[in-house]
């Protein structure tokens, strides 16, 4: 009777760890879609910032947009840059960043692009929209800044 007891408890004990294993949703870590880039237009910062930036950096560049969780690096919170460089937007460090001369964590690896080729790409490499596209997201960077 005894083991009978034992018999039944060890099979209620793995019916119940398996059902609990059945219920527990199985978690994904999460993945970057690359797309191809789209065309937006040059001369809207706040345009380019939705298409190309807000997707890891944040509709309000806080560095929480829906693909921040699955970066190696997280996304640079844009809207402290001025206070991090003494209160002054650090504009060319920003378009160097965009356009691929400076180097960051992030921009450049596989998680996050550099956008100058991306933008040669979309312009045809004309040079002056490739540099249009940089200075209006640059301004357009420069509005987010805290106050």
């Amino acid at each position: 009777m005894r083991v009978l007891k034992l018999i039944s408890l060890a099979v209620l004990m793995v019916i119940s760890v398996c059902a609990a294993a059945q219920q527990a949703p199985e978690q994904k870590a999460p993945e970057i879609k690359h797309v191809p880039i789209a065309r937006t237009p040059a001369n809207s910062g706040k345009e380019m910032f939705s298409s190309y930036c807000a997707v890891c950096h944040g509709k309000d560049g806080k560095g929480n947009g829906p693909a921040a969780s699955a970066m190696k690096n997280p996304p640079t919170g844009l809207t402290l840059l001025a206070q991090k460089s003494g209160g002054k937007y650090p504009s060319q460090h920003v378009a160097a960043v965009i356009g691929g001369q400076a180097s960051t964590p992030s921009h450049g690896s596989e998680d996050m692009p550099v956008w100058g080729p991306l933008f040669s790409s979309i312009s045809q490499g004309h040079t002056a929209q490739v540099q249009q596209r940089i200075n209006n997201l640059v301004e357009y960077v420069g509005s987010l800044q805290a106050k």
